[in-house]
């Protein structure tokens, strides 16, 4: 790591009722760099991204992306809406507008939170749809796309809006095997073009050749993280070990 945080969080805490889930997590991630959160499941994985862009507000922590800062307890209105501008989430379940086409679902994040004139949104969502190469389904609604189609546009939608932060939640735990490949494929290039990420997956192979740091959560804490060889090859903590014992 460089030192410069594109995006950080600092003393994330959080809980539903009584129940921790997360316990002061501290985390940096550079600009252009592409971090995979990894770890059992019910360990605040997921509620960790989800308080990154107030989907889940902590009860205490700062959340940083580029120059702005924010307090999750106390964040304002303006403040939530701030952080959201500069961060893309990619949901497991895709999250797609059924009554809306590709384009269109792509296009309305560009409207909406963009504040773009719908012709150029339309251009642009054409742009990606011709770049990850499913211009021939711009018109086609998600209950005509494989799930596999479905999270590309996910994917794609989150790409239009060139976000600071690109926060991926197990994005292909709902999919078909099948399926998998091409989404795991179009989130390479989504890396390898520089955009910053945080991908919580099981997708053991994508962490090891495609995320440059590797993070693993146990019980609401980051146990250890470090270069995806070093992680998979050399772990120091037992809990580490054990969990990848279990899932290569």
């Amino acid at each position: 790591m460089s030192g410069r945080c594109g995006a950080s969080l600092t003393g994330l805490a959080k809980r539903f009722g009584e129940t921790p889930v997360l316990r002061g997590i501290d985390l940096c991630v550079d600009p252009g760099e592409c971090v995979a959160i990894i770890g059992p499941s019910g360990t605040g994985k997921s509620t960790l991204l989800r308080c990154w862009n107030f989907l889940e507000r902590a009860q205490a922590g700062r959340i940083q992306i580029g120059d702005l800062s924010v307090d999750s307890a106390t964040a304002t209105k303006a403040e939530v809406l701030a952080i959201r501008r500069r961060t893309a989430f990619v949901f497991q379940s895709y999250a797609l507008f059924a009554n809306k086409t590709a384009r269109q679902n792509i296009a309305e994040g560009l409207t909406v939170v963009r504040g773009m004139p719908q012709a150029q949104a339309d251009a642009r969502a054409m742009s990606i749809l011709r770049d990850i190469g499913m211009a021939d389904r711009a018109d086609a609604y998600p209950s005509n796309l494989s799930g596999g189609q479905q999270q590309r546009i996910g994917i794609a939608r989150a790409m239009a809006l060139d976000a600071d932060l690109m926060l991926l939640d197990e994005p292909t735990s709902a999919l078909d095997p099948e399926w998998v490949g091409e989404v795991l494929a179009l989130m390479r290039r989504v890396a390898e073009a520089g955009q910053t990420m945080v991908v919580v997956t099981h997708e053991m192979q994508f962490a090891r050749e495609i995320a440059d740091r590797v993070v693993f959560m146990d019980g609401g804490v980051i146990v250890e993280e470090g270069p995806p060889e070093r992680i998979f090859s050399d772990p120091t903590d037992p809990r580490t070990r054990a969990f990848l014992q279990r899932v290569l």
